[in-house]
């Protein structure tokens, strides 16, 4: 297939389905069945084994038809980590079940990794799934679990056999949200929101059937899950002047008299910077679409929290006492972060958080330094130890 053949499939499909007609999930459901959602995903996945770079040009032929979207910012989750990892270790029956409604939101998920104890070394969760019969017993707590509240599936990381080295015992489960045992409760912000929320987990019951690659793999998966998500967080401006950069652009264009020679020679820097990493998004994305993304994503993910944290300073400095105003402080539980629609004061506190979720920038160095670089790694003198003997 060329790009010229997939617009045309795309103008016979909206030719047969107009979406000023047809109801949204209705829609949405035959643009999954036709293979315009991941249109590099394999044929009866939501995709035709395309290319991976062909995906923003399928969008927005759609987005330019007054198509529907699958709400993407919702369920980030779902669409950037939970579902390339179905159909990489999934089982048939697994991507049949989950990918479809995943992809057209009407299953949103969550990510259930970190731990109170077990944040930036995710390796030494303490969650316990224990088998019993065709199912497995899991007990623990999660945290700084974005949308939780609106997730009806999550991805659990829980430790399987605590007589292995930590890195050993691990192995991943698909958690029903809705299933007894599971309480998701609010963790209040520095923006106000609750976006995120901590996660009790009290003899929840996890069919075998949702257990996601083999037993002990855990970690493989999560790891590369992890690569996904730094790409995914990392990858928020798709066009050159979109995300922070484009907000802060027209900012300074809109406030001449505002304008500081200092300020100029920061944001002309910031511009550059901005762009050079979209540029290298592009790169990464095509290599996750490939199966072949390592730890790359890591300098992504740095890179795009200090660039989003430079850039929100930015604005306030050249807002000057604008940018001091705020518009709600009020607690509420948002069903999408969207850092472009809120005030500079919303966006300053926000893009604090950039350099911790999806992996701290203190932990992400090292992973460039050891895995890209190929420096001499830290001593770790627990990575050959039962985790049931380690300092807890």
């Amino acid at each position: 297939m060329t790009i010229d053949e997939l617009r045309g499939t795309v103008a016979e499909f909206l030719a047969a389905h107009d979406p000023a007609t047809i109801g949204r999930t209705e829609f949405l459901r035959a643009r999954y069945a036709a293979g315009l959602a991941w249109v590099y995903f394999p044929a009866g996945h939501g995709g035709l084994g395309a290319a991976r770079e062909w995906q923003a040009e399928l969008d927005r032929l759609f987005a330019d038809a007054g198509a529907p979207d699958n709400n993407p910012q919702a369920n980030g989750v779902g669409l950037g980590m939970a579902g390339p990892m179905i159909l990489a270790f999934g089982t048939d029956e697994q991507r049949q079940r989950f990918l479809r409604p995943l992809w057209t939101g009407e299953e949103i998920w969550c990510q259930l990794f970190s731990e109170p104890g077990a944040g930036s070394d995710l390796a030494a969760v303490s969650t316990r799934a224990v088998r019993d019969g065709e199912d497995w017993v899991v007990d623990g707590q999660k945290v700084w679990t974005s949308g939780a509240h609106l997730a009806r599936f999550g991805i659990l990381v829980a430790r399987t056999d605590p007589e292995l080295p930590k890195h050993r015992g691990l192995t991943y489960f698909l958690c029903d949200m809705t299933d007894p045992g599971v309480d998701v409760r609010p963790l209040r912000q520095i923006t106000g929101e609750a976006e995120f929320n901590e996660v009790f987990l009290s003899g929840v019951r996890i069919p075998d059937t949702q257990r996601l690659g083999q037993v002990g793999q855990g970690w493989a998966v999560a790891t590369a899950t992890l690569n996904g998500e730094r790409v995914a967080i990392g990858d928020r401006a798709p066009s050159r002047e979109s995300g922070m950069i484009g907000v802060v652009a027209q900012a300074w264009r809109d406030n001449p008299g505002l304008r500081t020679a200092e300020l100029h020679d920061r944001l002309l820097r910031l511009w550059v910077d901005a762009e050079v990493a979209r540029l290298s998004a592009q790169r990464l994305r095509q290599k996750l679409a490939t199966g072949t993304l390592g730890p790359e994503g890591a300098a992504m993910k740095i890179t795009f929290a200090r660039i989003s944290q430079q850039l929100s300073g930015l604005e306030l400095e050249l807002l000057g006492e604008q940018g001091l105003r705020y518009s709600d402080w009020a607690m509420v539980r948002p069903d999408r972060v969207d850092f472009t629609a809120r005030d500079a004061g919303y966006r300053y506190l926000r893009a604090k958080g950039n350099s911790i979720e999806g992996g701290t920038s203190e932990i992400l160095r090292n992973v460039v330094a050891e895995r890209v670089l190929g420096l001499p790694a830290e001593p770790r003198v627990d990575k050959d130890v039962p985790w049931k003997d380690l300092a807890k």
